[in-house]
């Protein structure tokens, strides 16, 4: 049986992702011919992962399912090209990844898939805090456009403040991860690491 290339199924992914990105909109007839296309190739990439078997398969039909979402969320962003609708297209290509690797992570056992969950999840929550960083800098800087100096000030700081939050976001997700890593330890030498985690991420 040939093996299932899903290095290639990702590329053509981010591909996707990065031609429709630059797509300023589009007539309510490719619109409807997007949603067809979107559904027939689900089909198409699902129906090829019947081929597989175990774990294989079911990281064959989550990356089906993620190309998927991630190409109706940026059809959604090109019909109706808005901060909102950009920030959705991001939103679901970090869920879809979040899924497939989770799922990647089931070819493990014990800690080691702890561990692969939680770095998952933390690429994930680093992503969306991006996105949303991107959408309010984006809203930001049109109300500062079209308003006085006081607005642009009041943009200046949302953007800061939106920045702490995904960074605190960011740092609380990569917490988790190292505290998870500590549970490969025993004893006194887990009880040492997570003191040192701890004292890192300055929760002691």
């Amino acid at each position: 049986m040939k093996k299932f290339n899903t290095s290639m199924f990702v590329l053509a992914i981010g591909m996707t992702f990065g031609v429709t990105a630059m797509a300023q909109g589009m007539s309510k007839s490719d619109y409807q011919l997007g949603k067809d296309k979107i559904a027939a190739e689900y089909k198409a990439g699902k129906s090829a992962c019947d081929a597989m078997s175990g774990n294989a398969k079911d990281v064959c039909v989550e990356q089906a399912k993620g190309k998927e979402k991630i190409e109706k969320a940026e059809l959604e962003a090109n019909y109706k090209p808005t901060a909102k609708t950009r920030y959705q297209a991001r939103v679901a290509k970090a869920e879809a990844d979040y899924q497939v690797a989770k799922e990647r992570c089931d070819d493990q056992s014990g800690n080691a898939k702890d561990v692969c969950v939680k770095e998952a999840k933390a690429a994930e929550v680093a992503a969306k805090a991006d996105a949303k960083v991107q959408m309010e800098t984006t809203s930001a800087n049109n109300t500062a456009q079209q308003k006085t100096a006081d607005a642009r000030s009041d943009a200046s700081d949302k953007k800061q403040e939106v920045r702490q939050d995904a960074t605190a976001d960011k740092q609380e997700a990569q917490y988790k991860l190292e505290r998870e890593k500590c549970d490969t330890y025993a004893g006194t030498a887990k009880t040492s690491c997570m003191d040192s985690v701890k004292s890192r991420f300055g929760k002691l």
